[in-house]
């Protein structure tokens, strides 16, 4: 016969095996659940731009793997450094994530002042996307058939054409602030609230050109809206083969990419940004996003944790240089 000790002892391991069978004891087994609801990811940058191309067939793919919506909240303004800063902000519960790019590791040496700091309020969980920029234009504006003639005219005209960048301290500006130091050249920049209405703006003619990232420019210039007339790098992209790459048209210091990469605020548990990696990882491994990553001459680079922080840190010292070499202003 059990008495009131050996009772209650039998009562708690009762409770125990009950508790644990649907999780309540086991914080570890709830946080390999994650995620148990739909997951916000910020993206600085307006609808439409080279964000968004991989944003949304990701998102779409997350959702298939995880059965829960991951929810793209366009925040534009500021180059992108006003969704970051409310990103930053974001209670860290691993709800919330950040699509951040290379024009965050561009920011500190052009914004006199940010509300937040990429290293200390940021965790990097992986690098998503690299594509390399391209130099494009709305051809019924500019009068040039290859990157020669283009080069010509810009040195005989002086001031004459613009450039659309998605805002100041972008990649997209400091693209064309490099492309005038290396080639003496001068053109007029024009920053946007993102690459989207930059774009809209040169395919209906309103800019002449742009430093764009390959992502968001594919589709048009598969359609003709706009012509590409060089691709950055010392390689041509195999999605554009027909595109001379920087190195062969003797610019061969001038290499310009646009990354994408995805944080998690500060503090948020070290068992939801693995979980978040690893989904994020398993939904551009998908053959559907590699064919969207393929399409758009971008690549996966698959560098997460502490690589993605080291490639960080070398971003920021490049950028670092580049704005003080060619002293490059917020228009």
């Amino acid at each position: 016969m059990l008495n009131s000790k050996n009772l209650l002892q039998r009562r708690s391991l009762l409770q125990w095996a009950a508790a644990s069978a649907t999780g309540l004891t086991l914080p570890s087994f709830a946080q390999n659940a994650w995620p148990t609801k739909p997951v916000t990811m910020v993206v600085p940058f307006p609808a439409g731009g080279g964000t968004d191309a991989f944003a949304r067939p990701m998102a779409a793919q997350f959702a298939r793997l995880t059965d829960k919506q991951l929810i793209i909240d366009n925040k534009g303004g500021a180059g992108g450094t006003l969704g970051a800063g409310i990103a930053a902000k974001a209670t860290p519960d691993g709800y919330t994530l950040f699509m951040g790019a290379v024009h965050h590791t561009i920011a500190p040496f052009m914004y006199p002042k940010l509300d937040y700091d990429l290293e200390r309020d940021f965790s990097p969980l992986i690098l998503v996307a690299s594509v390399p920029q391209i130099l494009v234009i709305n051809p019924k504006k500019v009068p040039v058939n290859n990157f020669k003639e283009f080069l010509d005219f810009v040195r005989k005209n002086p001031g004459k054409l613009n450039y659309g960048s998605a805002g100041g301290g972008t990649s997209h500006h400091l693209a064309g602030e490099l492309f005038k130091l290396q080639t003496k050249t001068f053109i007029t920049h024009i920053p946007y609230r993102g690459a989207g209405p930059a774009l809209q703006d040169l395919i209906a003619g309103n800019v002449d050109m742009m430093f764009d990232g390959l992502g968001s420019s594919a589709a048009h210039i598969k359609g003709g809206r706009i012509k590409a007339l060089m691709v950055s790098g010392a390689k041509r992209n195999a999605a554009f083969p027909d595109v001379p790459c920087s190195a062969e048209l003797g610019l061969p210091d001038y290499t310009v990419s646009t990354w994408y990469g995805i944080w998690a605020p500060k503090a948020t548990p070290a068992e939801a940004q693995t979980r978040a990696t690893e989904e994020i990882r398993r939904a551009c491994l998908t053959d559907e996003a590699k064919a969207t990553w393929a399409s758009q001459g971008a690549e996966f680079p698959n560098l997460a944790g502490a690589q993605f922080d080291g490639f960080i840190k070398g971003e920021l010292a490049k950028w670092s240089k580049v704005v003080k070499a060619s002293g490059a202003k917020l228009d």
